[in-house]
């Protein structure tokens, strides 16, 4: 039977699997509306390399019992204000126990973080990278539409964020960066729609990752990510070829199907879709490689993502890629009860993220690449100061602010960073029903209000990845309501497609 050309290309291509044709989603912009012709221009693209990971804390972390006053200043909340509300439920942690750390920005005074970033059974965790300067934390952040105080809050001054404390809208505005209204793209995404044609001209895969599946924060308006498994799937088993396993046949129609899609170039559909199917191709030989990195990573759900995020940042010249965002979760923060449980509580799951963050920073530095990835921290939502129920079984409720980490070679860590709430620091008053409470009488749970909004938080981190000042509003559109888009924790840099 005679097969046409058409006929040809299209079973050709659907043995490349949807998998590898998906790399290169994005350039089907190429065949939509006017079909214009994309000329590559590499004369602007960043010589550097540089990304971003973001580590999503499904379910709202407790941040009251993640960074914990160490001190007994009574001037501001100190260490007997927190066990005082949360010992005789058994949810207070001992004071023995915290891990210290110094904080300039609070003059100095010791605070301490959950006992589980410190040495576990795979590394020493992240809290010795405090001392080092190589961490930070981002104190009482969370969503807003602009700033407020507590008397705004509770006479509707100012907008709230829609729905607080629920779930599934707080982690879309997270993910947003947008808190008046609902959107449909991810930060992540608004940032690789801005930055991946003039930061990535010759890349073989999407700016964006994610190793957690489909989530809203790597969701733009002209780019998709390449969704791929953690690290139990080897890297050259990620995209591959069906249909073509080297024998005498099949590497004849596979040098047939090039050849084919060197003709009717004049079409820019045809060419365009010749395109997509060549640097499909060429990842897929790009990833064919396998080459292993070399620190160890826990065989966690966490560790096992980040792992294989350090395996594709470790093959980025062969990618041709300059820029890269990553996705990665971890679930199971939602504690009502059971928080402490150390084998599948916030004990066990900071630990978890501790180990699997240190790896990762461990084998950026192996790679040469430590300056130049920063991990970062999300979560729902903070919890509630005042425990719900006790004993084995405390945990805490759905409240607001929380608390944010930030490492990296390039961070300028060993201090808290973010815009002062009511008792003139970053780190929130622990006072429930005043100061930075959004409760009010006797009912009063601890939900504090946050001091540094998502986009403030957000913006720096795209600062520093080279997004152009004048882009700032069309990614967070609210980062005008700020006093700042630049909360200091990593340094500036100049525009990466100047």
């Amino acid at each position: 039977m005679k097969q046409s050309r058409r006929d040809f290309l299209l079973r050709s291509g659907c043995a490349l699997g949807m998998a590898s044709l998906a790399t290169q989603a994005r350039h089907f912009g190429l065949m939509s509306t006017l079909a214009k012709t994309v000329e590559t221009d590499n004369s602007f693209a960043p010589t550097d390399y540089k990304a971003l990971v973001c580590i999503f804390m499904d379910g709202g972390n407790d941040g009251n019992n993640t960074v914990i006053p160490n001190h007994s200043d009574a001037t501001i909340s100190n260490y007997g204000v927190y066990s005082t509300e949360r010992l005789a439920s058994s949810l207070a942690i001992p004071q023995a126990n915290l891990l210290p750390i110094a904080v300039p920005r609070m003059g100095g005074l010791t605070y301490g973080l959950h006992p589980s970033f410190g040495t576990g059974a795979t590394n020493a965790g992240i809290h010795p990278l405090w001392a080092t300067g190589k961490l930070a934390v981002v104190t009482n952040c969370g969503t807003l539409v602009a700033p407020m105080t507590r008397a705004q809050y509770l006479n509707n001054s100012v907008q709230k964020p829609y729905q607080l404390y629920s779930h599934s809208d707080q982690v879309a505005q997270y993910q947003t960066a947008r808190s008046n209204i609902a959107d449909f793209t991810g930060w992540g995404g608004k940032l690789a729609d801005r930055m991946n044609a003039c930061s990535n001209p010759t890349g073989l895969i999407p700016m964006i990752t994610s190793i957690a599946g489909t989530n809203l924060f790597t969701n733009g308006q002209q780019t998709l990510p390449l969704a791929i498994n953690n690290a139990n799937t080897a890297l050259n088993n990620v995209l591959t070829l069906s249909g073509f396993n080297g024998n005498a046949t099949s590497n004849a129609r596979l040098a047939s199907f090039n050849n084919l899609r060197s003709f009717d170039l004049e079409s820019n559909v045809v060419k365009a879709a010749s395109n997509v199917t060549s640097q499909a191709i060429q990842a897929q030989q790009a990833l064919s490689t396998f080459q292993e990195v070399t620190a160890t990573f826990p065989n966690t759900s966490i560790g096992l993502q980040l792992k294989q995020i350090a395996r594709l940042i470790k093959k980025r010249s062969e990618l041709t890629i300059n820029r890269q965002i990553f996705f990665a979760r971890i679930s199971g923060f939602d504690t009502h009860n059971n928080q402490n449980n150390a084998a599948s509580g916030q004990v066990a799951l900071l630990q978890q993220l501790s180990q699997a963050m240190r790896a990762f920073y461990d084998e950026m530095g192996v790679q040469g690449a430590q300056d130049n990835v920063i991990q970062f921290t999300v979560s729902d939502f903070s919890r509630t100061f005042t425990p719900v129920s006790s004993g084995a079984a405390a945990g805490s409720d759905h409240a607001w602010a929380n608390h944010m980490f930030v490492l990296g070679g390039s961070v300028l860590g060993g201090d808290f960073y973010g815009m002062n709430g009511s008792n003139g620091t970053p780190y929130p008053q622990l006072v429930k029903g005043a100061g930075d409470d959004a409760d009010n009488g006797a009912g009063a749970k601890g939900r504090w209000i946050p001091t540094t909004s998502v986009e403030q938080y957000a913006c720096t981190l795209a600062r520093w990845y080279g997004l152009d000042p004048a882009q700032f509003s069309q990614v967070f559109p609210n980062i005008n309501n700020f006093s700042t888009s630049n909360l200091g924790f990593l340094p500036a840099a100049s525009p990466a497609c100047a």
